[in-house]
């Protein structure tokens, strides 16, 4: 695998696992990262493109910074302000965030409904 995201906590890992690939690695900062979790990111991320995906709020920004001068080259992806964080992001938008940053090959995209017409429907 050739990328890695970044996410804040459990519950942003658990919200992008249900619209990623399983095999695509997903690592957590639980919070502002202190000295020994940056260097482990650093380790776990390795030689991966790194793609931040933190919270649109005052802690996710203070994360997104720390990251950005662990990862000078890492994508970043945002959710949108009305949006609690990453958890609380509807599975669409999530999409939508992941294809604007070219992840579309990592994607599961759900299943479209199966909603039965009718000829009835269209006349």
């Amino acid at each position: 695998m050739d990328i890695a995201i970044i996410v804040e906590g459990k519950n942003d890992r658990s919200r992008l696992r249900r619209v990623l690939q399983p095999d695509v690695p997903v690592y957590c900062t639980y919070g502002t990262p202190g000295s020994s979790q940056l260097e482990t990111l650093r380790k776990q991320v390795g030689d991966r493109q790194p793609y931040l995906f933190m919270d649109n709020d005052s802690s996710g920004r203070r994360i997104r910074g720390l990251l950005r001068d662990l990862f000078p080259d890492a994508e970043h992806m945002y959710t949108r302000r009305g949006y609690p964080g990453v958890e609380s992001t509807p599975e669409d938008y999530l999409i939508e965030q992941l294809e604007k940053a070219g992840l579309e090959a990592y994607i599961i995209y759900p299943e479209p409904s199966s909603v039965p017409f009718s000829k009835e429907d269209f006349d």
